[in-house]
């Protein structure tokens, strides 16, 4: 699992899909449903779209 700027990488999908970045949100809707916050961004370097988790804010 990879960590880029913004979070940890949970799932990466090739933007070329013919169903476009829904493969991704699927994935993210189902992670935030487990209880994970997970994101979709696209990064353009690998022409893919990057299923990101954010880890909680860290208590004071």
């Amino acid at each position: 699992m990879a960590t880029v700027r913004g979070g940890r990488v949970l799932e990466s999908f090739p933007a070329g899909d013919p169903h476009g970045s829904w493969p991704a949100e699927e994935y993210a809707a189902g992670c935030r449903a487990r209880g994970e916050r997970a994101t979709v961004v696209m990064d353009l370097e690998e022409d893919a779209f990057l299923v990101l988790a954010s880890d909680p804010p860290e208590a004071p």
